[in-house]
């Protein structure tokens, strides 16, 4: 049995931090077959144990048939954020939270303060609060009265340190008030081991004489001073994305023939076979009170500077195409655009298709948490509906995959997945129709709560990667990227490269834009473009990068490098002067094979080597970089161990 205290919500109110597993246990590597038709059951164990994972992992406690030891975890970076907090607090950390809920004196309130500002700050921006739990865990038993005089010291606090509060979830019960438990799964999830969340069921006793606690989970979002503050996630959805993310965006539902989709394409191919066949961005923005900006204004679109304007969190969707014609166009979105979140669609009518694998098991491949979404469920028959999520149930459960199916039905399910989303074992299920907008509020909350990324460093030097160029009329070239490191200012000089001798020459960035927005400064995990000065677009590439200037010693391209990699799939044998194409981050350019350390030099399907590459171009490598190779149905994973030249 699943209880829900145990998926504690990362930045909760209650102390208990999330614990890392301690197992150290050793998977089972198998052959992979083909990540498409060849492979029925997504055998991935070793995109999950091979390669480290991309984020911190929870600890999430159930049976030993659901969930499998977490074999890695990075606490590197786990220093405690609320150190100064705890120093700033020595004189009265022994009061509780309820009494300086109940007793909102200056001193209670700066201590609260100090709190919320910790954790905003931990939170990059905002945080999951819980009111009616202390720190320790404990419930806090308040009445009706108690728990409006506690809410009202909350945003009390929260609008001294320039933050909102919006009511996530509220919850009243009559024995206690503190996390909801999830009852034993019904017989027929016991059959696919699915953990169903569910409300917290009534008590069946007479209770009429027993008092009534209640409490809540608010989202405390920091009001942003200006763009350049404005917090941002980048999703990629991939599937049958066109029609939800028309939905989404443009707040209009669809008709049942493909109205919504149509203001995404961008070609009018696109507009004729109904496939999207490039990368689109669209984005959906959320103010400080939680509250989705209108997309729509006097009838029109809401241009970007106007959303952006009155948001304080915005999605970035990355509409990748779903086609296999387009996979190319697919993998260099995944693996250049840095997505925080993979959303996966699924259309309930089709089940599992060839492609569904293909972008379920490149997400795990790079390490990006996944969200299903099911969709066209007002047309899909019962039992083809049914059908569909046992065999997702089965894939998500399978070896390969290790993850959680948790099937979002209420507000309370999508604030116990969203705050647990950051671990890699959690998969949140949604099932939507674009057509009557069934489950369309619960996807957007879920969206709204989704937590911020945390491993970007500002502090590192600057690092952009660049994954496509412009020739703007009047103000030059212009590049657009991700920062991943750093924090890159107008004016700045950077060096850019490597060109095709391999070499990095400076240049000067003279503006910034975020969501269209002139901005002073780009932070690490924002994506933005630069205009360049006194340089053209034609030497210019995608999978450049932009790097400090006082890099030393300075930069250089590599040609060779050497990669630990594992072969998924290869209808026959891999050997000396093969030749795939290789994606490392916003590198797209074809390698070759010089040599690897078998003795026979050969790979073949579920081989394991360290191979060493040869780039056609000159490319910006780092070492510890996932990266992906495919040649057809070939497809193979890796990292970066070594660069050679």
């Amino acid at each position: 049995m699943l209880k829900k205290d145990e998926l504690k919500t990362g930045n909760r109110s209650a102390g208990a931090s999330i614990q890392p597993s301690t197992t150290d246990s050793t998977t089972s590597t198998t052959a992979v077959d083909s990540l498409g038709d060849k492979l029925n059951a997504i055998d991935l164990s070793v995109a999950s144990s091979s390669l480290p994972s991309k984020g911190a992992t929870a600890t999430t406690t159930t049976t030993a048939s659901v969930v499998a030891p977490i074999d890695d975890f990075d606490m590197n970076d786990m220093d405690d954020p609320l150190a100064g907090f705890e120093a700033q607090r020595s004189g009265i950390k022994d009061i509780s939270l309820k009494e300086q809920f109940m007793n909102p004196t200056d001193a209670n309130i700066e201590s609260l303060q100090t709190l919320l500002a910790a954790r905003i700050r931990e939170g990059s921006g905002e945080t999951l609060f819980e009111i009616g739990v202390e720190e320790d865990g404990a419930p806090m038993k308040l009445s009706d009265a108690e728990y409006e005089t506690a809410l009202t010291t909350v945003k009390t606090a929260a609008a001294a340190v320039g933050a909102e509060v919006a009511i996530m979830y509220e919850k009243s019960a009559g024995l206690s008030a503190g996390a909801p438990v999830v009852p034993e799964s019904k017989d027929k999830d016991k059959e696919t081991n699915v953990v169903a969340v569910e409300p917290s069921l009534a008590p069946t006793t007479d209770v009429t004489d027993q008092p009534t606690y209640k409490s809540s989970y608010v989202m405390i979002r920091k009001t942003p001073k200006s763009v350049d503050e404005l917090l941002e996630l980048r999703v990629a959805v991939v599937g049958n994305v066109s029609t939800l993310l028309g939905v989404l965006t443009k707040g209009v539902l669809d008709d049942g023939r493909g109205k919504a989709r149509v203001n995404l394409f961008r070609h009018k191919h696109e507009i004729d076979s109904g496939r999207t066949s490039s990368v689109g961005m669209e984005i959906l923005g959320f103010d400080a009170k939680s509250v989705p900006v209108p997309t729509m204004s006097h009838g029109r679109n809401a241009p970007w500077d106007e959303i952006c304007g009155k948001a304080a969190k915005v999605l970035s969707f990355i509409d990748l195409a779903g086609h296999e014609r387009y996979l190319k166009t697919t993998v260099f979105g995944m693996t250049g655009c840095a997505p925080d979140f993979v959303m996966l669609m699924i259309g309930s009518n089709a089940g599992i298709v060839g492609m569904t694998k293909e972008h379920l098991g490149l997400s795990l491949a790079l390490g990006v948490p996944v969200l299903v979404v099911i969709t066209k469920i007002d047309m899909c028959p019962p039992n083809v509906l049914e059908n569909t999520v046992k065999q997702l149930t089965k894939i998500l459960k399978s070896a390969g995959c290790r993850k959680i199916p948790m099937f979002v039905k209420s507000h309370e399910d999508v604030v116990v997945t969203a705050g647990n989303f950051v671990s890699d074992r959690i998969c949140p299920i949604f099932q939507v129709s674009n057509v009557t907008g069934e489950g369309l509020d619960l996807l957007k909350n879920f969206l709204n709560i989704l937590p911020i990324s945390q491993k970007y460093n500002r502090d590192d030097p600057v690092e952009y990667q660049i994954t496509d160029t412009f020739s703007v009329p009047f103000v030059g070239t212009v590049v657009s990227g991700v920062v991943m490191n750093g924090i890159v200012h107008a004016g700045d000089q950077l060096y850019l490269g490597p060109d095709g001798n391999g070499a990095f020459q400076m240049v000067t960035v003279k503006s910034i834009q975020r969501k269209r927005l002139n901005v002073p400064l780009a932070c690490a995990g924002q994506s933005a473009s630069f205009g360049l000065k006194k340089i053209r677009r034609s030497t210019i590439r995608k999978g450049m990068v932009m790097l400090d200037k006082e890099t030393t010693p300075p930069p250089r391209g590599c040609r060779e490098f050497e990669a630990e990699i594992l072969v998924l799939y290869h209808s026959t044998t891999i050997g000396h002067k093969y030749q795939a194409m290789l994606h490392c981050g916003a590198v797209r350019q074809t390698a070759r094979v010089l040599a690897m350390d078998k003795p026979d030099q050969i790979l073949r399907t579920g081989d394991r080597a360290t191979v060493r590459f040869q780039f056609l171009q000159p490319a910006y490598l780092k070492v510890g970089a996932r990266l992906i190779f495919r040649e057809g149905r070939t497809k193979g994973i890796g990292k970066v161990s070594k660069i050679v030249a």
